[in-house]
């Protein structure tokens, strides 16, 4: 009688023994040491040998605080759904990359710690490093749920002209505005012919119209208030003069043949583009041009610098509310950020298999990347202005957007995230007729004149009112106006 006993009793400690095993490895821990091992989502394209890879990272975390950390990583096209079902199935997870497209959202449901007072005690410097404007741009309700990255922070809009050009045509490179582009793209194209487009576009282009209002961070452009108005009037951009002439130009430029007839139907542009606007540097002039296949980029800021809380929520990592190392991940946060060795393998790899450090005369070491098969990207991770800069830039590459930062300035709707609850329903329709019209407006392809009217009376339709009224209630409410 007793062997059966004995074997109920072994079965019994054999399973609490994997329960036991099972809770210990869902904690996040290394099984062969007990060191706590700090689960960190971010989205990329894994690589081979990626494994191997982050081991090298891993070991070089442990020997400086004592922790082991794995990187998990989401495809680009399936970070949305991925995080959504991390977060709703409420998966194990310590640290996971964010932005504005999710963070209020998630933060909404509890899934991430409030590290307010945490921060300043076990990240000290991590503290002391981000400027007080990046934390008061990742505060909901005053309290700061995420780590901002910092990084190109600020907004800065730079015109990059091939040189070419610009000699061949003597393009006035002090001038900016729509109406200086619209003389210098209709002289290009009388010299070059009609089968030259001085402006390619697609469907993913930035043009940049929305740019000086803020849309609340909505994901809505129809809707915000100018980004220099002191009342902070919420308004319907469609109506506003500036986008209304630049609207204009755009339809002009498309029905001249200045824009190329396809903008709206492609999702990349054609290399080899004479002309191109984006958030950037000047430094970054050479990179752009090498990947347009032109000798040099002229590069001439038109906007900003500009702190937005969107701009700011452009790259945010957050610590999970159940999290078990919540300390260990914000000393580990705090060393991404301080740590030269670390964010320069964050950022390109293993040193001797994806980069090797070089020296240069009159300007130190520098990277020199010969692999660029990486898994992660260093716009999630942390500090910019630690990382080594490649050999293929100026010395100065990384202190051009410090310096950007350092005279950006806010947004009157610094801070400010509107809570889309009270109208989701009105906005998840506004924003389905907005998108089924946007790209042919933005590119040119539609008239304004024409098109815009029909937009807004279906905007109104479907609650445009109700949802302007409530972000202007929200507003008023945030900033304590009366009005």
């Amino acid at each position: 009688m007793r062997k059966p006993l004995l074997w109920i009793r072994g079965f019994k400690v054999f399973v609490a023994a994997m329960l036991a095993l099972g809770i210990f490895v869902l904690s996040g821990c290394d099984r062969r040491d007990g060191v706590p091992t700090l689960i960190w989502w971010q989205i990329g394209t894994r690589q081979m040998n990626f494994t191997q890879d982050q081991r090298v990272i891993s070991d070089y975390v442990y020997s400086q605080i004592g922790v082991r950390v794995e990187f998990r990583i989401a495809g680009w096209a399936e970070s949305t759904a991925r995080f959504n079902t991390l977060i709703n199935a409420g998966e194990y997870f310590d640290i996971l990359f964010t932005d504005a497209t999710n963070y209020n959202h998630f933060a909404a449901l509890g899934a991430f710690a409030d590290i307010t007072d945490l921060v300043p005690e076990v990240a000290p410097e991590l503290w002391e490093l981000v400027p007080d404007v990046l934390w008061d741009g990742v505060r909901i309700n005053g309290r700061v749920l995420s780590v901002p990255t910092f990084k190109d922070s600020s907004i800065t809009g730079f015109y990059f002209w091939d040189r070419d050009f610009v000699e061949r045509y003597d393009i006035d490179l002090t001038r900016t505005g729509w109406s200086h582009l619209d003389e210098v793209f209709r002289r290009v194209q009388a010299g070059e012919g009609p089968r030259f487009y001085p402006l390619s576009l697609s469907r993913a282009s930035n043009t940049w119209l929305f740019n000086y209002y803020d849309c609340l961070l909505a994901n809505f452009p129809p809707i915000g208030v100018r980004i220099d108005d002191h009342d902070r009037r919420v308004v319907l951009t469609l109506e506003q003069p500036d986008i209304l002439e630049a609207l204009r130009y755009f339809h002009s430029w498309f029905r001249d043949g200045i824009i190329n007839p396809d903008a709206n139907l492609i999702h990349e542009t054609p290399r080899g583009v004479m002309f191109m606007m984006a958030q950037a540097w000047p430094s970054v002039a050479p990179l752009f041009a090498a990947m347009e296949g032109v000798e040099y980029f002229e590069p001439v800021r038109f906007f900003g610098p500009l702190y937005t809380t969107a701009s700011i929520q452009g790259s945010m990592n957050a610590i999970s509310v159940n999290s078990r190392h919540k300390e260990d991940a914000l000393r580990l946060l705090q060393l991404v950020n301080t740590s030269t060795t670390l964010r320069d393998m964050l950022a390109y790899g293993i040193e001797g298999k994806h980069f090797n450090y070089v020296y240069i005369e009159g300007r130190g070491r520098a990277v020199h990347q010969f692999n660029p098969n990486w898994s992660l990207t260093n716009f999630q991770q942390g500090n910019y202005f630690i990382i080594t800069p490649q050999d293929t830039v100026p010395a100065t590459y990384w202190e051009e957007v410090r310096h950007q930062n350092e005279i950006a300035e806010p947004s009157v709707m610094m801070g400010f995230m509107m809570n889309l609850e009270p109208v989701m329903i009105e906005l998840t329709n506004a924003r389905i007729i907005w998108e089924r019209h946007a790209t042919d407006l933005i590119v040119g392809a539609a008239n304004p004149d024409v098109l815009l009217p029909r937009i807004i009376d279906d905007l109104r339709a479907v609650g445009l009112d109700r949802i302007m009224a409530e972000a202007q209630r929200q507003v008023d409410v945030f900033y304590g106006v009366q009005r």
